[in-house]
């Protein structure tokens, strides 16, 4: 029986022992996959049994207590080829960029639920801010890692079938396997594949991966099978990074030392308690503004959090760390801030600075 159930595992992820990207010369590539750059501890098998039963027995996450709820989305306005920047929220990690006439989706997840099946897993507690439906024509996805929260096939699959033609996917280094398998031969112009600090050009657009810490996985048997990071966008004078998820390392400093400063950063601030549990996975909002600022990322959005329970804090409790965390390191009003889900803000354009690059 466990011998069926690995062979159909593997069936439907590859061949999760054998790295296809391997390169022996890279230090964070083995022959079934990836590591992080800069060691740390990870939890057990008993580090979860204890963190389970302790959230049983505390009843936790507790409810949230101030309303979630999506705003109306301005549809007229995201429905047009923006040429000043601006971001509207969908929920969790997915928001729509749109600058220099590009719309741009980050880790499209629009389904139900985050989990490979419809019936069970995390739960929406609303609806996404925009629909599917009701995007515009997308012209470029950056999807950081493989996790469910991140990647759902459901999302995927429609904007691969978008009126128009699929937009251009940015994946890591083993995504690319996933995305041919499901989707087949993909047009060479329509995946973007890239190892950390490698670059890419789409269109005006210059997208770099970056390397942060975390992990990646969709069963039990391909932990770190295929690559995770963040990613960095260079359009008409516009720097966006956008984390993904990541732990606290010394990936941020490597990051900041490439980069000459961001006019944007869309940056994880929630799923972070117990932080015994989760400190290596998931930054907490005082590290989320800790990047912010080493990062010197003129204005920042806090994602990742007020969508799928997934910890022990609260659904509502991360923008009120945040606010804290704004105060207790100085920043300016507005300078990190939080949307609805729906909601749309215009960003600061580009800095009249000019940016550098030292890859």
């Amino acid at each position: 029986m466990r011998r069926t159930l690995a062979l159909a595992l593997t069936a439907l992820t590859g061949n999760p022992h054998r790295n296809v990207h391997y390169d022996a010369g890279k230090a964070h590539h083995t022959p079934s996959g990836f590591r992080n750059r800069y060691p740390h501890g990870r939890p057990s098998a008993d580090d979860l049994r204890r963190w389970r039963a302790e959230r049983k027995a505390n009843h936790l996450p507790p409810p949230p207590t101030q309303d979630l709820s999506a705003v109306a989305p301005d549809l007229d306005f995201i429905r047009q080829r923006q040429t000043d920047p601006a971001v509207t929220w969908i929920g969790h990690n997915t928001l729509l960029l749109q600058v220099a006439g590009l719309n741009i989706l980050t880790d499209p997840v629009f389904s139900e639920r985050c989990s490979p099946v419809q019936f069970a897993g995390p739960k929406r507690h609303q609806p996404p801010g925009v629909a599917l439906a009701d995007l515009p024509h997308i012209d470029l996805v950056l999807i950081s890692h493989n996790h469910y929260d991140h990647l759902d096939y459901a999302s995927v699959s429609r904007l691969y079938r978008q009126a128009g033609g699929p937009p251009v996917f940015a994946v890591a280094l083993g995504m690319d396997v996933w995305m041919k398998r499901k989707f087949g031969q993909l047009p060479a112009d329509k995946l973007i594949t890239l190892d950390w600090w490698e670059s890419a050009q789409s269109g005006d657009a210059t997208l770099t991966f970056v390397p942060v810490q975390h992990w990646s996985a969709r069963t039990p048997l391909d932990r770190n099978a295929t690559l995770w990071g963040g990613w960095v966008l260079e359009v008409k004078g516009f720097r966006f990074f956008f984390s993904g998820d990541l732990g606290y390392s010394k990936d941020v400093t490597d990051i900041a030392e490439r980069f000459d400063g961001f006019d944007f950063a869309a940056i994880g601030i929630g799923a972070y308690e117990p932080r015994w549990f989760m400190q290596n996975q998931h930054v907490n909002p005082a590290e989320s503004v800790q990047i912010h600022r080493e990062l010197r990322s003129r204005q920042s959005m806090g994602i990742h959090w007020g969508t799928f329970e997934l910890t022990d804090e609260a659904l509502d409790q991360p923008p009120q760390d945040l606010a804290q965390a704004c105060a207790d390191q100085g920043l300016a009003a507005g300078e990190f801030f939080v949307l609805r889900h729906g909601q749309t803000r215009v960003l600061a354009p580009a800095s009249a600075a000019s940016h550098s690059q030292s890859i």
